[in-house]
């Protein structure tokens, strides 16, 4: 079958793999992604809900968690429901246009929480370092200025690599080794030669991995001589508390991200995909509910109107 598409397509047409299942495990792939999906999609649209309807967090922090919960919401919604039609249909294939659109718009977000994240450690310093001038600094033109280019410089990086992805030569029906039409699964699937584009993504990425590391780091260790400045012991662990929930998403999302793009493996990639697309969508409503008294008081405010009323 894989032959006579091949011969008969003219557009090249992408096979995608998913996960190597029987007939009888197709059921509960699509119930485990179903409920996924729906988790993130749910707790997301509460956070962004509760920002929205409640003035006290109308700071800069929730203004870059919203803009968080708003990418997660659309960054997993670029791949779990083709997911979702794949396990429910059995039907792996994938027009070349989609699959290109699905690869640009999964950069796009991706890169995205990236600078986001670094947008928030930002945040987090001049909250610690200058709290009295905390909310002169971070006023809403500023928020804005720090979270625009990420999404800007996001969406040209990925126009530029998917116009180089664009180039590459696909020959008949593409097997492509993952859930979704991933850069590094479609670099290895095509035809010709791929040396140019694999040094630009390392370059690139090295690139983008140097800025906003250092920008994370210098962040953090300035917030750390600060917190140890305070005398007293209860005093250093609040200030630094308010950081504990950012800590925890940047180390997921770039472990689980070092972790993917360090693996050589089909198996793995697959597995460490779906946990690098899931895991910090999934737990970033968590952290922040657990970790935040702010968030904690909005829920309580806002379950206390609904009874009332």
């Amino acid at each position: 079958m894989l032959g006579e598409m091949t011969n008969d397509t003219l557009e090249p047409m992408f096979y995608i793999f998913a996960f190597s299942i029987s007939e009888n495990d197709r059921i509960f792939i699509l119930t485990a992604v179903l409920l996924i999906y729906l988790t993130i999609l749910s707790g997301n649209l509460l956070i962004i809900s509760l920002i929205c309807l409640e003035p006290q967090l109308h700071t800069s922090m929730y203004f870059f968690l919203c803009n968080l919960s708003t990418l997660d919401i659309l960054y997993v919604s670029t791949t779990l429901p083709n997911l979702i039609y794949v396990s429910h249909t059995g039907d792996h294939v994938m027009s070349y246009a989609a699959c290109i659109a699905q690869m640009y718009l999964y950069l796009v977000f991706a890169d995205t929480e990236c600078f986001l994240l670094t947008a928030m450690a930002i945040d987090r310093y001049i909250a610690v370092c200058f709290p009295l001038h905390y909310s002169l600094i971070m006023s809403k033109q500023v928020c804005v200025l720090l979270a625009f280019p990420a999404w800007f410089v996001a969406s040209m990086n990925a126009s530029l690599v998917t116009c180089l992805v664009n180039n590459l030569t696909f020959i008949g029906l593409v097997e492509v080794k993952n859930f979704f039409c991933d850069l590094k699964a479609l670099r290895v699937a095509s035809f010709g030669d791929t040396i140019s584009l694999k040094i630009f993504i390392i370059v690139d990425a090295m690139i983008i991995g140097v800025i906003v590391a250092f920008l994370i780091l210098a962040s953090y260790i300035c917030i750390i001589y600060t917190v140890l400045k305070i005398k007293s012991s209860a005093g250093r662990w609040k200030t630094f508390s308010s950081c504990s929930s950012h800590i925890t998403i940047v180390a997921l999302y770039f472990g689980s991200a070092m972790s993917l793009y360090l693996t050589n493996s089909v198996e793995q990639d697959v597995v460490l995909s779906m946990t690098f697309v899931t895991l910090v969508p999934m737990l970033n409503p968590l952290v922040y509910s657990l970790r935040n008294k702010d968030i904690v008081q909005a829920i309580r405010k806002l379950l206390h109107t609904k009874i009332t009323h």
